[in-house]
């Protein structure tokens, strides 16, 4: 699956004998589902918890299985795909596995893949709590940490040998959110295949420094609820990425989104608030912007908040829910800022009058482009599918797209806006 940057991180996940195993197969597809492309290899003894096959249908990859090439992959796949990885997975990675890659051994499939790779690892160990808390195994840990290993758990809880204690391996969930974190540190250039998507040396974006914000905002109601949209950030991740392709420098601003952050990025924030996000583009534009691309969905209204959670019998049979206007973000971050000669691009989501809507805010809020966007409307839509969309300036339409898938669409918007400005 192709991640939102259109240069999909490639991540080679390591199967071991444990009884874990069986949650490597949920960890593969919520790589994928994040925007991971996966490979996975797997020990002798790990066939015997989870069959190679799982992996290659959850994939679409054949499973390296031996040195010999006498499973599903080639004899050198030991090699290849080494040099395929951009970050390895071990999961769950047992007690004689971080043993043999303490002491540099390569004496089947994972641990000569492991050997033989260059990059950044991630360990996800799982065994009986002794085996965790021997002092070997501590050692091995120290030394895998040393050496600049990742380790992400174990966690608590109940082990196969029918304990209650320290030893599981960390859930999916968890080791997935890591990876994304890694990913970040991870360059443009990481292997062969991405290295042909190295950033345009020349164009219109070279060289600028871009703020894109997207997704949307979660608005607290109280300790465990929040107002929030359908937005999935799928578009602000995208134009994020077809900037970067063209050279620009770019700091996204994220609301929460289930995406993984395209490569090559100058700056990532991660905020939740609408307040949150104005202070983070507040933050940017101040280090020095040339252009400033509102593909967020800010939220309009927030709560006051409570400290703890409402009760229903507290509230009633009917709820009222004061809120109160958020920051403008346009108005009250981006406007004070233009005479430092900062172009706004802006997006206007409606489903009525789109263009005359679109058009009146891009006067009244003085930005000096507008992508006006309709999701209810055929061919267009939230999430990863489709969309079609208006450019206007300050002259009117621009471009009027079809649908598009919003990798290619917001490539688009990007060759566009880059023109448009120098006709200037």
């Amino acid at each position: 699956m192709a991640s939102p940057s259109g240069s999909t991180l490639r991540v080679l996940l390591m199967v071991t004998g444990g009884i874990a195993a069986y949650k490597s197969c949920f960890l593969a597809r919520l790589l994928m589902q994040a925007g991971f492309s996966v490979k996975v290899a797997m020990t002798d003894a790990a066939t015997h918890f989870v069959t190679p096959m799982t992996f290659q249908v959850l994939t679409g990859h054949p499973v390296a299985t031996d040195l010999w090439g006498e499973g599903q992959s080639e004899a050198l796949d030991h090699i290849e795909y080494a040099r395929w990885a951009d970050l390895t997975i071990i999961a769950p990675a047992t007690a004689n596995t971080m043993a043999k890659a303490a002491g540099g051994i390569a004496d089947e499939i994972v641990t000569t893949l492991l050997l033989a790779f260059p990059g950044p690892v991630l360990m996800a160990p799982a065994m009986n709590d002794n085996m965790w808390r021997h002092p070997a195994t501590q050692a091995n840990r120290a030394l895998l940490e040393e050496r600049g290993v990742t380790l992400v758990g174990p966690g608590a809880g109940w082990l196969a040998c029918g304990t209650v204690d320290e030893g599981r391996m960390a859930e999916p969930e968890e080791i997935v959110a890591v990876a994304k974190r890694m990913a970040l540190s991870i360059p443009q250039d990481g292997n062969v295949a991405a290295a042909s998507e190295t950033p345009a040396v020349n164009g219109p974006w070279h060289g600028t420094k871009v703020v894109i914000t997207a997704g949307p905002t979660h608005e607290s109601i109280d300790a465990v609820r929040y107002l929030a949209n359908r937005s999935s950030g799928a578009m602000g991740y995208a134009l994020a990425a077809a900037a970067v392709k063209r050279g620009a420098e770019v700091t996204l601003v994220s609301g929460p989104v289930d995406l993984l952050p395209p490569r090559g990025l100058a700056g990532l924030e991660l905020v939740a608030s609408a307040q949150d996000m104005a202070q983070a583009v507040a933050k940017a534009l101040d280090a020095g912007a040339d252009w400033l691309i509102m593909a967020a969905a800010v939220a309009d209204y927030t709560v006051a908040a409570v400290p703890g959670k409402l009760k229903k019998e507290d509230l009633g049979d009917v709820w009222q829910l004061p809120l109160h206007r958020n920051p403008d973000i346009l108005a009250d971050v981006a406007n004070p800022r233009r005479d430092r000669g900062l172009t706004v691009v802006g997006f206007a989501l409606e489903t009525e009058q789109v263009l005359d809507r679109a058009a009146a805010k891009l006067q009244a809020k003085g930005m000096d482009f507008v992508v006006a966007n309709d999701p209810t409307a055929p061919g267009s839509g939230f999430g990863s599918g489709n969309h079609q969309v208006t450019l206007l300036g300050e002259d009117g339409i621009i471009w009027a797209s079809e649908s598009l898938p919003k990798e290619i669409l917001a490539g688009e918007i990007i060759e566009r806006l880059g023109r448009a400005k120098t006709s200037e």
